[in-house]
């Protein structure tokens, strides 16, 4: 955070939006309308909330043109009050600059290449070939297999794994926990037994991805896995080998995509969801919480799935008569044909 946090004008004219109010505000920290005090900066992205704006405590609130009128603080007018605060936090919470240099209980191999400065953590390990690359952040516990390649300014938070041949863009951002590159699950069965296919493709990030806590990307089997430009992954997914996700595609936590699927760009996949294998998803395609996708979808649009939440009795009740929907599908194909019979021959009586 900066040490004495940002004037109105100056925070105003680094987001390029207007002000109202006392240029002199002072902001160095964020909260909610509710909670925030005289030195907070906070915003309002829902029109449901807006009856806090009367009587919040906030510096400066952040929001629309036609919400200002409500506002008994300072305020800067946006058109997206939610993307101005997340560049508003950013000034107020920059990242600390990386300082190069390699702690003294890393183990790093004596054919790795490293910029000067890069940063290699406590009992981080570097294995031969690695390239890392200017300002780059390895965080503690965090292991780089052989030939991993990392570009610039990208940041490895704590106990990372990039096995070996995986390539991370610049920028890129992973949480502890993330195993990226890891054998791909595939198996041949011979008889009662499995044997397992050796996966000798790579997994590849681009620029400005960023890999939710203990989120694993498999290796490919014979071509790589690829992660576009600006792809968000949240924690605890699973992207299987081979799967390609398009440049700034967002995915929420537990969802899993099984190999070979393709998935467009600037798609959105909910929480939960669960993409089987070697599908076409296009660009602009939305899946809501926990859709089960079995086919491609290849045009844009959102879609569903699943069965939401209901009374326990309710769902007791549905789930009885889905035992018996085959006997009442052959039921109504029975009266069909007899309607269709009776609507053949009017005032005759089936036999």
């Amino acid at each position: 955070m900066t040490a004495d946090g940002i004037l109105l004008e100056e925070l105003a004219g680094r987001l390029g939006e207007p002000y109202r109010g006392d240029p002199r505000s002072r902001v160095s920290r964020v909260a909610d309308l509710v909670s925030a005090g005289s030195d907070c900066l906070s915003f309002l992205g829902d029109r449901k909330y807006r009856h806090h704006l009367a009587e919040t405590r906030a510096g400066v609130v952040i929001l629309t043109e036609a919400d200002a009128d409500a506002a008994v603080v300072p305020v800067v007018i946006s058109r997206n009050p939610y993307l101005s605060f997340a560049r508003a936090a950013q000034l107020l919470f920059p990242e600390q600059p990386v300082i190069g240099g390699v702690h003294a209980s890393a183990v790093v191999d004596a054919t790795a290449r490293i910029d000067c400065s890069a940063w290699i953590g406590p009992t981080s390990v570097i294995e031969a070939g690695a390239r890392i690359g200017p300002r780059v952040f390895i965080g503690p516990g965090c292991i780089i297999g052989e030939g991993v390649e990392i570009d610039a300014d990208s940041r490895l938070v704590a106990r990372v794994t990039l096995c070996h041949g995986t390539r991370v863009g610049k920028r890129a951002l992973l949480y502890p926990g993330a195993v990226i590159g890891r054998a791909g699950f595939g198996f041949a069965k011979d008889g009662e037994r499995w044997v397992r296919i050796p996966q000798v493709g790579r997994a590849v990030l681009g620029d400005d991805v960023e890999i939710g806590a203990n989120t694993t990307v498999d290796r490919g089997a014979i071509g790589d896995t690829r992660i576009g430009d600006g792809v968000k992954l949240d924690n605890h997914i699973q992207i299987g080998h081979n799967v390609q996700v398009g440049e700034h595609t967002a995915m929420a936590a537990m969802t899993g995509i099984s190999g070979s699927t393709l998935i467009g760009r600037n798609c959105t996949i909910a929480g939960a969801v669960g993409m089987a294998g070697h599908l076409v998803i296009g660009d602009q395609v939305h899946f809501t919480g926990q859709a089960m996708v079995t086919r491609s979808f290849p045009d844009a649009g959102s879609y569903s799935s699943g069965i939401p939440a209901m009374p326990s009795a309710e769902w007791r009740r549905n789930v009885a008569r889905f035992r018996h929907l085959d006997e009442l599908s052959r039921r109504l194909k029975q009266l069909e044909a007899r309607v269709a019979l009776l609507s053949a021959a009017p005032g005759q009586e089936e036999d």
